[in-house]
């Protein structure tokens, strides 16, 4: 049982081999469970009693990042914004088999999670947490190219009456890119962004063809913003400056709840959202090789979309 987090203190974890083979004499004697609460109990650790712990060690590796739905079904919020929000995070949070509604968010620990934000995001401080959550939470477009690839084909589906046929839309954004960058970029510069555009109309084509034949898109159906990508991160971050302790609990749940509204504003659908989330993940990481960057989403997809308890199938995404 882990209490609220505080601003002084911070959540760590070890296995059970741990105490079994690695606590030594400058460790105490005894380690106390749940303190303070009903079930509190003091356990020694010290010779004979460390076999207990090897026996144990061998029956439990702890926690697992295999992808799992689990709920907390006391202590976390099953409906209303704030589950919504927490909802929208989901594929990150499911993939490594946490709650997907705590909104008190321990993770992986306190120095693992910190660890992992300089790592990867380069937070180092609670300055630039904050300056990263407003970006995600921005929704001016996941990646600027991204979106106006998406944005042309949205517009071209309005006039075209639904289907856009590749060429055209091809064809649509070397017009555009020409008509706005003529007077003031060469022409080498003007080809070369029309290249990368038409290469990532290709990616987007290929994507959708996969997640169509993985049912995650319906047949004629295709991603209308990669938003999601940054929304569902944005949800995950709120809980990750919990656990890194960047930000405390009220922060969060508003950053949370941000974040569901602005989902609900760019997509009709979880699945429409889940979508652009895949769609952005693999854009930025997959290199069109459909590896573990698109797998594992896949995997999250139809756990979220089939599981009788999923947060998608009993909170109503507007």
């Amino acid at each position: 049982m882990l209490p609220a987090p505080e601003p002084d203190r911070v959540f760590d974890w070890k296995k059970l081999k741990w105490i079994a083979q690695d606590l030594n004499s400058s460790y105490p004697a005894t380690i106390v469970v749940n303190p303070g609460t009903p079930c509190e109990a003091f356990l020694p650790t010290e010779p004979p009693h460390s076999w207990a712990w090897a026996r144990h060690a061998k029956q439990s590796d702890g926690p697992s990042d295999t992808a799992a739905l689990r709920t907390l079904r006391m202590g976390g919020p099953l409906e209303g914004p704030v589950a919504h929000g927490l909802a929208c995070g989901a594929h990150l949070i499911v993939h490594q088999g946490r709650f997907w509604n705590a909104m008190a968010y321990h993770g992986h620990g306190y120095r693992a999670d910190r660890r992992t934000l300089r790592t990867w995001w380069g937070i180092t401080s609670r300055q630039e947490w904050q300056s990263l959550q407003r970006a995600l939470l921005a929704t001016d477009g996941a990646r600027p190219v991204w979106e106006f690839a998406l944005g042309l084909r949205r517009a071209i589906a309005r006039d075209a009456g639904g289907h856009v046929e590749t060429g055209h839309w091809w064809d649509v954004a070397a017009s555009v890119l020409q008509r706005r960058k003529g007077a003031t970029t060469s022409a080498a510069e003007i080809d070369a962004d029309i290249k990368d555009v038409q290469h990532l109309i290709g990616r987007i084509i290929r994507y959708e063809a996969r997640m169509r034949a993985d049912g995650i898109l319906r047949e004629g159906q295709y991603v209308t913003s990669a938003d999601a990508w940054d929304l569902g991160r944005a949800s995950c971050m709120a809980r990750w400056g919990v656990s890194t302790r960047y930000c405390d609990l009220p922060e969060a749940e508003a950053a949370v709840v941000e974040a569901g509204y602005r989902a609900a504003h760019c997509y009709g659908s979880w699945e429409d959202f889940s979508a652009g989330f895949i769609l952005g993940r693999c854009l930025q990481f997959d290199k069109d090789e459909f590896g573990t960057w698109y797998q594992e989403m896949v995997t999250v997809h139809r756990i979220l979309t089939s599981d009788p308890g999923s947060p998608w199938l009993n909170i109503p995404f507007r």
